[in-house]
Order: C-alpha cells, then sequence, then structure tokens
C-alpha cells in the first residue's frame, strides 16, 4: 500500500471513530425546557437553577449543572437548557427582582422574593423548604416541565 493510501485510510478511519464518539454523547444528552407561569412582576429577571442532587437546593448553587437568568418580558417566559446528562434534576427559580440572583428573604426565612419550584410542591411554614427529593424529575429524553410562580407562602 502505498504512504498516500495508507493516510487516507487512516484519516477516514479516525474520522469515521470522532463521529461515532460525537453521536454518543449527543444520544447521551437531553434538551430540558422549562416554562414558567404566573410572573407579577415586569421589571428585574427571572434567574434558574438546574440542580443535578440535594447539595445546594434550592438555595445555593454547590450542584448546580446550568442556570441562567432571563429578563422578564411578560407573565411567563420559557428557558431551554441544551446538553444536559440523562439523570435526575430538580429546578429552582427566582423572580429576582433587585439582581443580585438570589432569594431574598426577611428575617424569619420567609421569602421577599417569588419563586418556583419544580413539581410545584407545596411551601408553606409547616413544610419548610422543599427537598431535592420531592422537587426532582427524570430527564430521559428531551422534555418541557412546567413551573408556578409564588409570591407567598401556601396556606
Amino acid at each position: 500500500m502505498k504512504t498516500s493510501q495508507f493516510c487516507c485510510l487512516l484519516f477516514s478511519t479516525l474520522a469515521s471513530v470522532g463521529l461515532v464518539l460525537k453521536a454518543n454523547a449527543v444520544e447521551d444528552s437531553a434538551t430540558l425546557t422549562v416554562a414558567i407561569k404566573g410572573i407579577e412582576n415586569q421589571k428585574g429577571q427571572v434567574c434558574l437553577r438546574i440542580y443535578e442532587n440535594e447539595s445546594g437546593f434550592p438555595l445555593g448553587n454547590s450542584s448546580e449543572a446550568k442556570s441562567q437568568c432571563t429578563k422578564i418580558t411578560g407573565n411567563s417566559l420559557k428557558q431551554e437548557f441544551t446538553g444536559l446528562k440523562r439523570g435526575t434534576y430538580a429546578v429552582a427559580v427566582i423572580d429576582d427582582q433587585n439582581g443580585d440572583t438570589k432569594l431574598n428573604r426577611d428575617f424569619l426565612g420567609i421569602p421577599e422574593e417569588g419563586f418556583g419550584i419544580s413539581n410545584n410542591p407545596t411551601v408553606s411554614v409547616k413544610t419548610g423548604t422543599p427537598k431535592f427529593e420531592s422537587a426532582s424529575f427524570s430527564l430521559t429524553q428531551n422534555q418541557t416541565i412546567e413551573i408556578e410562580m409564588k409570591y407567598s407562602l401556601d396556606p
């Protein structure tokens, strides 16, 4: 075999292996679309955090897989997150009125800004802050979840 033929064969083999690896990486990822409803304010931003486990959920960022803040332009919005590994996630959302990208709370720990959690669990003085387990969902394919914003604790 001539050197030029060998080089062409080697190049095409390596290119094929690269395409297979890239195709497998695409198959192992999914897109999550978060649809947020009930935004009361028409200024500020909505910040979303996607968590991979209970560490830091829902107020910290220690297990944050992805995050994004989007300017508020209406009473609902959709945010798409691509390239997520298939697995279990939970999402926390805040209506960030002062631009500090965190949920501001009063001295009793009661939220002063709007918030939302995946699976829309009850959030009250009695239930406390939702746990990852009650807010988590399995992402096995591209999917959309809906989160309803809350501006006060549930009764």
